[in-house]
């Protein structure tokens, strides 16, 4: 039995981006002197490994800490502890001139791109900031560069004069994934890219992030809640509840035999398009436990329907139960 350390020190060669035990913990502070009086344990040990070419989707509810995972990764907040290592480089020893260098390979496409865009810029600009930062060839060759990637996210070139109120919520998320194009980077973090968008539009969006991934070899963490859209586009999915990852797979091996229990909770929840099929659901009792305080051994244990003393008092290691399968659970 091979344990996840064991495999990515065995692979990590062959990986572009490799996270060790990484921790985020966010103070909580009271009184009149604001003194740390707990810990918001967001993501606690977090191991994942992304081959170049490849997109692992991370999945699970909404605060389990999908998001923080992808912000401490690229340093737009600081992890607590840890590792990442990005095409064999340490992120986060990183000097800032270094660390700005890097960047330019590692972009992230926001859940929301209308907040993440500046009201009082046209969305060409927006574009070209990061070419601008980063000085890559002349204002002329910036503003091709700029339309260009407009073309290939299905925009023209008059829309570059344009500002973000003038556009939809799926062309606003066109100009999203144009930005982090830009700077042609190795690797993106799609964080909830199609949420908050029309199931049409999120058909067009997934459809656009394929086709640039072949074309230009891209390297995706694609966070999402939604399975059915995990399971079009990802090579391999990870499984997030309450900070940690209780199971890891390639895409086919989780959805045809998913090991954790939390892991079939989700999974018996995606809709069956065919009215006279029915799945058996799996429903959670109770809510999930404050990230603050969270419970000991297994975190998933309030909650599980299988769940025996043993998960109370002792954390499950999170081990290979089947080739290239992980999981964190005393029952599976």
């Amino acid at each position: 039995m091979r344990t996840m350390d064991k495999i990515m020190q065995n692979n990590e060669k062959f990986d572009l981006l490799v996270v060790k035990d990484l921790v985020k913990y966010f103070p909580v502070r009271a009184g009149l002197l604001q003194r740390v009086v707990g810990q918001v344990q967001a993501v606690d040990k977090v191991n994942l490994r992304v081959k170049a070419g490849e997109t692992l989707g991370l999945v699970g509810e909404s605060g389990c800490g999908k998001t923080t995972v992808g912000r401490a990764i690229l340093r737009l907040i600081e992890p607590t502890s840890g590792e990442v290592s990005f095409n064999g480089e340490d992120i986060i020893k990183m000097r800032p001139r270094a660390l700005k260098e890097m960047r330019r390979n590692m972009q992230i496409i926001f859940q929301d791109p209308y907040a993440s865009l500046d009201p009082r810029m046209p969305i060409g600009e927006s574009v070209m900031e990061g070419l601008n930062i980063h000085h890559i060839g002349t204002h002329k060759e910036r503003f091709q560069i700029m339309l260009d990637t407009l073309k290939k996210v299905g925009l023209e070139d008059y829309h570059a004069r344009r500002y973000p109120h003038e556009f939809s919520g799926g062309q606003r998320q066109r100009i999203g994934i144009a930005r982090a194009l830009a700077l042609n980077p190795k690797f993106i973090i799609c964080d909830e890219p199609v949420s908050a968008l029309d199931v049409s539009i999120q058909s067009q969006v997934l459809n656009i992030l394929k086709d640039l991934q072949g074309e230009f070899g891209l390297t995706y963490l694609f966070i999402a809640h939604n399975l059915s859209v995990v399971e079009h586009i990802s090579d391999r999915v990870a499984v997030m509840y309450l900070g940690k990852v209780v199971e890891l797979a390639d895409r086919d091996e989780l959805f045809r035999n998913a090991l954790h229990p939390y892991t079939k909770a989700l999974m018996s929840a995606i809709p069956i398009p065919d009215p006279t099929l029915k799945r058996e659901r799996t429903i959670l009792k109770g809510d999930v436990p404050s990230p603050l305080n969270p419970p000991k051994g297994c975190r998933f244990h309030p909650r599980c329907p299988i769940a025996d003393s043993i998960c109370s008092q002792q954390e499950p290691e999170f081990r290979e139960a089947a080739p290239d399968h992980f999981v964190a659970c005393w029952k599976a």
